[in-house]
């Protein structure tokens, strides 16, 4: 599994970081961020990038995400 750790980073930032992994086909990524804005954006570039939101899960300000290749 690959982490992407966008903790800190405001829009468009955690999307820009997160584009080249789902380019390449990662099978699975763990991504976690802070930005709430950012969270709507992760889920919907995944999706549009054929994964699955496995889980999605808030810790504090923080966000994981799951992300696995569908």
């Amino acid at each position: 599994m690959v982490e992407l750790d966008v903790r800190g980073l405001s829009c468009p930032e955690p999307v820009l970081n997160l584009k080249p992994l789902l380019d390449r086909g990662e099978s699975e990524i763990k991504v976690l961020c802070s930005c709430g804005a950012s969270s709507d954006n992760i889920a919907r570039l995944a999706k549009n990038n054929g994964y699955i939101v496995e889980s999605q899960i808030e810790n504090g300000e923080d966000l994981e995400f799951i992300l696995k290749k569908s």
